[in-house]
C-alpha cells in the first residue's frame, strides 16, 4: 500500500558547506535530505521510502560543538510502500522452483508463493519449469500475478520486506 506520510529528520550541513546566501543553504539542506532519503531505504514502520514530495518546513539550524557542522530540524512529507495483511496487490515473476516461486512487486524483491498455496497450478519441469492448471493458465518468468498477502516481515539488518503470499481467493493469479 502507498502512504504519504510526514517525517521529522535532521540534516547535517558541514561547515565548508555553508554559504551567507540563503538559497544555497537552502539548496544544500535539500540535497542533503534527497542523499539521506535515498540512502535510508525502508523503516518498519513506514515500509520503503519513494519519494519526497514536500519540504514543509526547515527549522533554525543549531552549531555542533566540535566539528562546526549544522543540523537542521527538516519536516517533509514523502511517499512510502509497505505490504499489509490481506492486501492484493500484483508483482512479477523472477524464478521458479519446485515447491513455488519468487515475485517482484515494486520495491519487494522477496515474495514467495508456494504451491501448496495456488492449488489449482501444477508445477511442470524443464529447461523453463513453469506452473500450469486445467485452464492452460501458466505462472511462468515474467508473468504478472495477482495476489493476497498472507503475511510479511521486515529484515532490519537489510532493510527490506519479505512476504508470503497466495493465490486462493476470487480474481487471483496470473494477469493477462
Amino acid at each position: 500500500m502507498f502512504l504519504k506520510v510526514q517525517l521529522s529528520w535532521n540534516v547535517i550541513i558541514p561547515a565548508e558547506s555553508l554559504d551567507t546566501k540563503g538559497l544555497m543553504l537552502q539548496k544544500s539542506i535539500i540535497t542533503r535530505l534527497l542523499d539521506d532519503f535515498s540512502t535510508k531505504k525502508a523503516t518498519k514502520e513506514n515500509g520503503y521510502f519513494l519519494a519526497v514530495t514536500t519540504l514543509d518546513n526547515i527549522g533554525e539550524g543549531r552549531v555542533r560543538q566540535h566539528t562546526g557542522d549544522v543540523l537542521f530540524p527538516v519536516l517533509f512529507t514523502c511517499i512510502t510502500f509497505r505490504p499489509y495483511r490481506g492486501e492484493i496487490l500484483e508483482g512479477v515473476v523472477h524464478k521458479i522452483l519446485k515447491h513455488g516461486v519468487f515475485l517482484r512487486c515494486g520495491p519487494v524483491e522477496n515474495i514467495y508463493l508456494s504451491n501448496q498455496k495456488m492449488s489449482d497450478y501444477k508445477y511442470v519441469p524443464g529447461e523453463n519449469p513453469i506452473f500450469m492448471n486445467d485452464k492452460l493458465s501458466k505462472v511462468e518468468k515474467g508473468v504478472a500475478v495477482r495476489f493476497s498477502v498472507i503475511g510479511t516481515k521486515y529484515i532490519e539488518t537489510e532493510k527490506e520486506f519479505q512476504a508470503v503470499v497466495s493465490l486462493e481467493g476470487d480474481f487471483l493469479g496470473p494477469v493477462s
